[in-house]
């Protein structure tokens, strides 16, 4: 909101009107870091920790308006290197060794600051009231979420300030991982909040972090299961049993702020469910700075979390991954050695690696994505196909799937168990896979392989059907399926599963929101010859931004229209037939089909002349297990995919909007003329190389829809029936019989693919 700049005559930091000013996240420096750092090996200064002394911006240190020094490396057992800064004109030490360093000026700096600030603080207020008098009917309670850190400390100052002390309580998530110096602050702030009325509670899951981490193996940037487990779960419950209420629905007061990150920069003031599931969320300070939060802070004489004054730039996590690596880990490690030390010792313990010490100073921990290289953890959990569906093996279950099963509803009669003493093996009906209630059926032994009984699932169910007092109980549940609504439908499940050997996973969502237009695909497919290298080409002359240029090149490289960043020869040809012609995009198609999953999905999930509700198409992707924000990618990208010739003219597929959020879609026959036949005996060939190289088969073996091969039957692809397919098959043998023989008799049904022929062949007969 206001820009900053550092003052010199009080050495503090001043906000000003210069909106839109870049902010590298100022923040005061007190004496404790600059003896961790080696400040006093130059310079003079007090030794005290109640006023700042510098001001930091990333790894630059400003004294009264002139960069002084600067950080350089560091990591977990390297200390950062300070450098004094030399004048570039002078040659010179910008601040001399044995210079006194002095304190700012805080009354001074307040002073100056006091308008701006008085200003800031009635603009939130406002928001802070207007949010409460809206909502103070129609929901349950509010309370400010608390965590230790400068923004909880202002946010609750200003709800405090906007709201009677009785209209909101507070709750602070105690992971059982903050840092030590926040629990002596949080201790402080509770004895106020009980002078003022306010009720302060703490919230903490009834697992201790040495426990979890045994349990989950180590959180990652990827598998951040703590945040569940350690604060959302447990806040939830917490607002449960103070308000009384199974089903509370109340709104947070958060102190979030899009500077932090990317991803929070694209967050809302006021949403429903983005941060807990069911809640409202108030972000107040959404777009304050850190140097507005900051200067807030000091003018308002509020309580400091000594950690940043030991160079801690977070509050959070102790060892958090998210916060992890650096000089950052550094600063952790040497201002609390002890604590940060078990976090270390449960990596060794937990993680088998040769090379331990490096994995954890070069932050293997945090990248981890499964259970593979977790000690003792083994697949306990295994998916076999079955003629008639799949069967679940769960070797030694850690919890009831009967109860579990209670959460899918009446589909679940159609699951057949067999217990015995070498667990359990559930089989499950091919036509339940590709459901809803399939993604349930699975998570549900997902859990009764995994479950350590963490919360999360109790959390999530507002109808109190879920306990875990006692042991797992379900009563009454009414197939929500809100306790499916977690990675895997179980984070043990997710944080501890084993790849298998050799398996590839591949995201379906490769399009993203940037699924090709025409003129892109035309452009390129008409000027190949005069493109030089094909990234030039997009960005600057279709105009392409980043983003689409990395996702059209995705495109054009599973249509093998580009190797890389060279043309193949393919784009010639496909001139020559016309750009939009039937046989260019059902060469293109085959080639999307054979190489883009995403592609392959709509192949063999949409049935042909089948219409489908744009949440039906979302059901079916989440149901094998794709994120319900990439499950609404996948559907709106149909949308571009058929705006193209592939939907115009060859027919491949419809989209109609009906209405915000609504739509209709499925997939066609395709237009197909008999001069078109050459695109069928492409994808023919196509289909056998990547089926093991089959040669020979029959016209039932290419309808036969229930039969999974490697590659796309031409009559899959094109929503060809018997009929079509024999008559396109037929004129097929008479016009290239060096390429395939076909016999229709009554009694026998025989193709044959030349050996020696490729799909390369196919395409040299167009030019």
């Amino acid at each position: 909101m206001y820009g900053y700049s550092f003052d010199e005559e009080t050495g503090g930091l001043l906000l000003n009107d210069s909106v839109g000013q870049t902010s590298l996240e100022p923040r005061p420096v007190y004496a404790p870091e600059m003896d961790l750092l080696g400040f006093g090996d130059h310079w003079n200064y007090e030794r005290q920790s109640d006023v700042p002394i510098l001001w930091a911006e990333a790894e630059n240190y400003t004294y009264r308006g002139k960069r002084i020094a600067k950080t350089k490396g560091g990591k977990l057992n390297e200390k950062p290197i300070l450098e004094p800064l030399v004048d570039k004109e002078t040659g010179y030490q910008v601040l001399p060794d044995g210079e006194t360093l002095l304190p700012v000026n805080l009354a001074a700096m307040n002073e100056k600051n006091a308008s701006l600030l008085v200003a800031l603080k009635q603009a939130a207020e406002m928001r802070i009231h207007d949010v409460y008098s809206r909502f103070k009917n129609k929901l349950d309670g509010f309370h400010v979420a608390f965590s230790g850190g400068k923004d909880s400390i202002v946010l609750l100052d200003l709800v405090a300030e906007a709201l009677p002390a009785s209209a909101f309580v507070v709750v602070f998530g105690d992971t059982g991982m903050e840092f030590p110096d926040t629990y002596a602050l949080v201790d402080r702030v509770e004895a106020d909040c009980r002078e003022r009325g306010i009720a302060f509670h703490r919230a903490a899951s009834h697992l201790k972090p040495e426990e979890s981490w045994r349990l989950f193996g180590p959180p990652s940037r990827v598998l951040r299961w703590c945040c569940s487990v350690h604060k959302s779960a447990p806040q939830t419950i917490k607002l449960r049993e103070i308000y009384g209420k199974g089903d509370f629905v109340g709104l947070d007061f958060v102190g979030v702020r899009a500077e932090e990150s990317e991803a929070r920069a694209k967050y809302e003031v006021e949403n429903f469910g983005k941060k807990q599931k069911g809640q409202y969320s108030h972000n107040s300070i959404l777009e304050w700075t850190a140097a507005e939060v900051w200067a807030y802070l000091l003018w308002r004489g509020l309580p400091v979390n000594e950690t940043y004054k030991k160079g801690n730039s977070r509050a959070g996590c102790l060892f958090c991954p998210l916060g992890s690596g650096g000089k950052a880990d550094w600063f952790r490690h040497e201002s609390y050695p002890e604590e940060v030390g078990k976090f270390l010792n449960l990596i060794r313990e937990t993680v088998d690696d040769p090379k331990i010490d490096s994995y954890i100073a070069n932050g293997g921990w945090v990248e981890r994505k499964n259970g593979r290289d977790i000690v003792g953890n083994v697949r306990n959990y295994e998916e076999t196909e079955e003629p008639d569906g799949v069967a679940i093996r769960v070797p030694h279950p850690k919890s009831d799937w009967h109860e579990w099963i209670k959460t899918v509803g009446p589909d679940a009669e159609s699951v057949r168990v067999e217990e015995t003493a070498e667990g359990l093996v559930a089989h499950v009906p091919a036509q339940l896979l590709k459901t809803v209630a399939g993604k349930r059926i699975r998570q549900t032994f997902h859990k009764a392989s995994a479950c350590v009984q963490c919360g999360v699932c109790e959390s999530n169910c507002r109808h109190g059907a879920l306990s875990f007092n006692g042991g797992l109980h379900i009563e009454n549940c009414l197939h929500c399926g809100k306790c499916h609504e977690i990675e895997a439908g179980c984070i043990a499940f997710d944080s501890l599963k084993i790849p298998i050997e050799g398996a590839k996973t591949m995201s379906l969502n490769t399009f993203a929101d940037h699924a090709p237009k025409p003129e892109w695909v035309r452009g390129t497919i008409e000027n190949s010859e005069h493109i030089e290298t094909v990234d030039s080409y997009l960005l600057d002359d279709l105009g392409l931004g980043p983003v689409q240029k990395t996702k059209f090149k995705r495109f054009l490289t599973d249509a093998e229209i580009i190797v890389k960043s060279k043309t193949t020869g393919l784009p010639k040809k496909l001139d020559v037939l016309g750009w939009d012609s039937c046989v260019s995009w059902g060469i293109i198609l085959a080639n999307l089909a054979a190489n883009n999953p995403q592609m392959r999905w709509y192949v063999d999930n949409l049935a042909v002349g089948t219409t489908y509700t744009g949440k039906e198409v979302e059901e079916m992707l989440q149901a094998a297990d794709v994120a319900a924000k990439d499950a609404s990618s996948i559907r709106k990208s149909f949308k571009r995919l058929v705006e193209l010739p592939l939907g115009t003219r060859l027919n491949w597929g419809f989209y109609y909007e009906e209405g915000r959020g609504n739509a209709t879609m499925g997939r066609r026959v395709c237009r197909l003329a008999p001069e078109d036949r050459l695109a069928v005996l492409y994808a023919l060939y196509l289909f056998a190389e990547r089926s093991d190289n089959l040669m020979q088969f029959t016209l039932t073996r290419l309808l036969d829809d229930a039969i999974v091969s490697g590659g796309v039957s031409p009559a899959k692809l094109f929503g060809l029936g018997r009929e079509e397919m024999a008559s396109f098959l037929s004129g097929l043998g008479e016009a290239h019989p060096d390429f395939l023989s076909v016999t229709f008799t009554h009694d026998l049904e025989k193709i044959s693919l030349r050996e020696g022929k490729t799909s390369a062949d196919v395409l040299a007969l167009i030019v």
